[in-house]
Parts: structure tokens; sequence; C-alpha cells
């Protein structure tokens, strides 16, 4: 065993003791006494030496994956993961209504990004928050559990050239059912939100939970009923791959105590001790270190000695951030950087995608969840688990023709496709031809699969949990862009790993965005106008009465929008000769071990939440790992209970690259062989 103090550090101790004092120490055990060690969480920063697999990130894909891998006994993993174990804020991850009101957000739990200034948005520079804690942001989300539908996931194996079919509908479908376990509303629960489901639809035996709240408030009641009165369709099964419609979603909540469900007590926390399986928290990864003597097949030597692979799963941010400080990406940000090029691979932190969205605010009478809560958690410690679960979940994914209507839309998709030469020559942010090949190719599945099709172009949200404004309660109605057109970046500007990415989403870039985001709220206004709903709700706050024609609303929207959390697609799946940065078994090209696996390998944004398709993602990436080292491809279901079984190597090859697309006639070049991974831990006693 090693301490983690051995680690090879990449930055000097005045950078270890400025991170370690915005943090904090994390208690040993739970409120039940139990030694939390058992559950494979490191404390003590003992590590070994070596592991087969090296997962980068202890977030909603990272501990899934970790999880199923080390079900096999005969498998090694270790989890490095940046921030703190939680355990002294669990209140504040697992009491879902917490989310609302005493989240993460803004804490040292969140690594606390904000983008460049956007010129489109007002010239603002906007958050980003994403979870820096064991769990990652599903530790601090909203906790929607929203799938994707077919049409996106088959584009999306499209895009890829999948004829393995590892990334259809089908398969994405089976993975995200094995990640859930989903229970039924009660009676009550239904009947006053008028509940709809498919209960075929869903898991039964995953790790995650996926339920409704055990309290609900009348008014969401009227969600789906005002929503059929103006047009939109209400969706009896919006988790079989028709995900439109206006609906009451699940979310990902525990009912059996009415906690957040999220990767760490969904896949880590009920396990066994497993000694193949370690999770360090507070080790944050700064980048991968090759060996360059053999510049043909570079190979990654030093600290924590990887057998197989390394997974990295840091998120949309994170991971092309490793990549970039590691010298794989593009060449000119590298060395703009000061970072030697190890590998060019121009699409890494390209592609960058984002749901945008804002609100229009209503003030109501009703008995509200904003009103209750904002009361209830200041002055009175003994609300019900049950009460205390309710969280947001009325939701509707509304299609262009209900947004524009059926003689509008199609001379709308008629002007963006007319705007393609000009978009590909100044929206795109690179100089790569392989970046801009993928824009079109994004661009074209956006505009002649998706946008007619009746996917939501806009998701609309109910939101309960609000505040007062004038000492009356308040609603919101909001409209978040689903298929943006507009795409960004994330680059370094510095060699300092710990110089924040710098993340431009350029939001708005691309005028087709402005309109169908215009339209949403527009919609959202009639929505809390028509009846039944209307009949709660009284005079609007925001934007109020004097925004009316199109240009008074996009002159207000672009000063109030902000991000719905969900980045994607900045190493994305497709191939190489448009700017894809990893192929159909997740492997990086040119990195003979290193796969991604999170939501940066997504090629599209999906008119969803993000965080169940990153869970039927880690699933299959788990699956695809295990076939090919154990032939092992399909938890068994002891499995799923968190047993870990001896499989038999069936002699598991050596990394030997990623067959890759290569125009110049070349033989396909690749990095690696085993990889280390440069940690600093912000436990002050074992780096002293």
């Amino acid at each position: 065993m090693r301490s983690l103090g051995l680690l090879l550090l990449t930055v000097s101790i005045a950078h270890q003791a400025s991170a370690f004092s915005s943090g904090h120490r994390d208690i040993y055990h739970d409120h039940y006494g139990r030694d939390l060690r058992r559950r494979n969480i490191v404390y003590d920063g003992q590590i070994a030496d070596s592991y087969d697999f090296v997962v980068v990130g202890g977030g909603t894909a990272g501990l899934a994956i970790a999880s199923r891998l080390s079900e096999d006994s005969n498998t090694t993993v270790l989890v490095l993961e940046a921030g703190d174990t939680g355990d002294a804020v669990a209140d504040r991850i697992n009491v879902p209504v917490n989310a609302y009101y005493s989240g993460l957000p803004g804490s040292s739990y969140d690594w606390q990004y904000t983008t460049v200034k956007q010129p489109n948005a007002g010239n603002r520079a906007l958050p980003w928050p994403r979870g820096k804690v064991l769990g990652g942001s599903s530790a601090m989300n909203g906790m929607y559990t929203v799938r994707p539908s077919k049409i996106e996931v088959d584009a999306w194996a499209s895009l890829i050239g999948d004829d393995t079919n590892k990334w259809s509908w089908d398969a994405l479908f089976d993975n995200m059912k094995d990640s859930e376990t989903f229970t039924a509303p009660s009676s009550d629960v239904q009947q006053e939100g008028q509940i709809v489901f498919n209960a075929a639809s869903r898991g039964t035996n995953g790790p995650v939970h996926a339920t409704y709240p055990g309290f609900m408030v009348p008014l969401v009641g009227n969600w789906t009923t005002t929503l059929a009165d103006i047009g939109v369709a209400i969706s009896d099964d919006a988790y079989g791959g028709e995900g439109w419609g206006a609906f009451i979603a699940t979310s990902s909540i525990n009912p059996s105590n009415w906690t957040r469900s999220y990767s760490r007590s969904a896949y880590i926390d009920p396990l066994p001790p497993r000694p193949n399986l370690a999770v360090l928290p507070n080790a944050t990864v700064t980048r991968l270190i090759f060996d360059t003597s053999n510049k043909n097949n570079l190979t990654a030597t030093g600290t924590v000695k990887v057998n197989k692979e390394v997974i990295l799963a840091s998120g949309a941010i994170g991971t092309p951030h490793v990549l970039l400080h590691s010298g794989v990406g593009p060449s000119d940000v590298l060395q703009a950087a000061g970072v030697d090029v190890a590998l060019e691979l121009p699409g890494v932190g390209q592609h960058l995608q984002d749901h945008i969205s804002t609100q229009v605010v209503f003030k109501t009478t009703a008995d509200t969840a904003g009103s209750l809560h904002a009361h209830n958690l200041a002055v009175n410690s003994g609300n019900t688990p049950a009460f205390l679960s309710f969280i947001n979940s009325a939701t509707a994914y509304v299609n262009i023709t209900d947004l524009l209507g059926p003689d509008s839309a199609p001379q709308f998709k008629q002007q963006i496709s007319d705007a393609l030469s000009t978009s590909l020559s100044s929206l795109v942010p690179s100089t790569s031809d392989e970046v801009k090949a993928g824009y079109e190719a994004i661009y074209n599945t956006t505009l002649n699969t998706f946008l007619m099709s009746p996917l939501g172009q806009v998701e609309i949200l109910f939101a309960l949990t609000g505040g007062q404004v004038d000492g009356e309660n308040t609603v919101a109605i909001q409209a978040a862009l689903q298929h943006p057109f507009s795409q960004g970046r994330i680059y370094i500007s510095s060699s300092d790993p710990f110089t924040p990415p710098v993340i431009d989403p350029q939001y708005l870039s691309h005028s087709a965005d402005l309109t169908i985001l215009r339209e949403g709220l527009k919609l959202a206004r009639k929505i809390g106008n028509t009846a039944p709903l209307s009949n709660y709700l009284d005079s609007e706050v925001t934007p109020g009465s004097s925004v009316q024609s199109d240009d008074d609303w996009e002159q207000w929207l672009v000063n109030q929008i902000g991000t719905e959390y969900h980045p994607s697609c900045s190493c994305a799946m497709l191939p190489l000769e448009q700017g894809g940065v990893v192929d159909a078994n997740l492997k990086v090209y040119g990195l003979a071990n290193v796969r991604i696996a999170d939501a940066s390998v997504f090629p599209i944004q999906f008119s969803a939440h993000l965080q169940a398709p990153v869970y039927g993602l880690a699933e299959q990436a788990a699956r695809i790992i295990r076939a090919t080292y154990n032939g092992v491809g399909w938890p068994s279901a002891n499995q799923a209970n968190g047993t870990a079984t001896n499989s038999t190597s069936t002699g598991a090859p050596s990394p030997t690259g990623n067959a890759q697309h290569d125009t110049s006639g070349a033989a396909p070049r690749t990095v690696g062989a085993s990889v280390v991974l440069a940690c600093v831990g912000v436990l002050a006693s074992l780096l002293l």
C-alpha cells in the first residue's frame, strides 16, 4: 500500500495549502454510528501501487462504472474524486427539497465555474455549477429523471456509424432500465397530480431509485389539462422512446426514506466491503503522464500504475480539462497555454452544447410549494420526510409546430438550412476542418432529423419552489432550449491545472436559438393565462405587460437566460474526421488505453435532462469494458445487488490502440499502454 502523500505532486505546496483552506475534514461515521470506510471509500489515503482500472471522477457516471467493474472480483478499481465525500453535508444532499433551498451550488462542493462573457446574452459571464463531491452533479441537481427519445438516440448511433448497435435506442433503453428501480406513486399523489405512467417502460431492479414525491401540491394537477387545452399532447408513456408532450416526471428519490437517490447512495453505499474497489476523495487528477520514448506508441508511466485502462468520467468540463493538460487536444490551444503537444486531437473541448432557459413568473394565491417550504423550513423542523420530498416535476416537451404553427415551421427550417454556410464560416470556434465537418454533421442532424419531428424543441417546466414578491407567493413557468444550433468550446489558457478552464458555450450565436426560446417563453405566458391553471394564478411579475412584441421578448430574454445545467458534447463520439474524440467503444482516438464515459461524449443534445442517459451510458460502458477483458458483458441479478463475482479472465488483451480514420493513408497512430495519473490530495496531514 502507498500513502496519498507519496503520489507524484504536480503543484507546489502553496497550491495544496490553498486548496485545503477552502475545504474541511469529513466525518468518519454516519448518524447511525456505522464506520463509513466499509463502503469502499478510502478515508486514510492508503491506496495500492497499481489498479487494473483507474476512474477519473467520482460523479454520476464514474461511481456507476466503478461499481459495475468491481463486480468482477479479479478486477481492481480505483476512483479518484477531487471533492470531499459529502458526509459533512449529508442533509443538504439527501433531503430533496434542499436542492432548491439549501443546495450545494456556490459552496466548496461546487466547482463554481463561470463562462466567459457572452456577447449575445447581455455580455454576462454566467455561472456553471458542477458537483465537486462524491456523486458529482447527481448530488446537487434537481433530480429530474427524464429520458431522451428514440429519434435522438438512433441519430447518435447514426452519427458514429455504429453498426454494432451499442448506442442504438434499444441498447440505451435497456441500460437506462438496468440502472433504475421505479416505484409507482401512492394513489393520493397520483390523483392529486393527475399522473399517468407506463410501468412497463421502467426498470425494476437497478441501483438508482425513480419515483414521484411523497407529497404533491394540488396545483400540479392542473398542468397536463392546461397543456392539452392549448394543443400540447399529453404523454401516457414518456419513458419508452417518445419523450415528448406534457407529463409529470419522475425524480431520483428513494421512496423507502424519501431521500435523494444519486450515484453514491445508489452504486457505492449499499455495497458490502470489496477489497478490489477503492474510492479516494480529495484527489485531484491534473493530467495523464506519457512515456514518449516511442513516438508511435506513447506510454504513460509513474505514480499510480494502471494495468489495463483509465476511464475519464469527469464530465463535460473536467474531462476535456484533464486531456488538454495532458497534451491531448488542439495544438493551437495547447501551444498557447504552454502545454507540450503529446497528441494532436482537434475535437477535444469542441462541439460544446448546453440547454439555456429563463422563466415567466406569476403571483398566485394558491398554497404553493414555495410558500409551504419557505415557511416550514425556516420555523419547523418537524416536517415529514414525505413532505420534504416535494420538488418540481411537471414538464412538457413542445415541438416546433406547437411553437411556430404549421405554416411557419417549414419556412423556419428553410431559413436555418440557408444559413449553414454562413454559420460554418463564422460560428465554429476552431480552424480545424475536422471540427467544422462535425459542426456541419450535428447541424444537419438537428435540422433534418430533429426540428420537424415530434421532439420537443423547448422544455416547459412548472416551477413551484419559488419565493415571494411583494409579500405574495409566486410560481414560474420556465422555457428551456433543447437542441441548440449554437456550439461552443472548452479550452485552457494556462499550463497550471488549477487555473479554471475557459468555458465559452457561444450562447445564442445562431439566431435560430433566439427564435425558438422566444416562442417558448411566449407559450409559457399563454399557459399561465389558460384555464384551469389560470384560475390559480394572478398577475404576471416578470417580464410583465410591457413585453409584448418579438423584439421586446428578445431584448428581455438575452439578459435573463442561464444554464439548465446540462453541458455536453465536449469530447464527442464522432468519426475522427468530424472532430470526434472517442469511437463507438468510448476509446479516445490515438490513446490505446484511455476511454471516456460521461456526458462529454454525447454528440448531440437530447431533449431531456441528462442524468438518466448518463446512467445508461455508464452501464453500457461497464459492459463494453467487462466484455473486452473478462468476457463478461451483462451483469447478473446477484451482481446488480452488490455481490462481486470471480469472473475468469480470458487472457485479457493488452491495449493495442484504437482503429481510426486516417485520410493520409498512414498507419493508425496510438498512444498509451499503461497510464500514470498525477494527483493532488487536500488531506493536509498526508501532504506535509
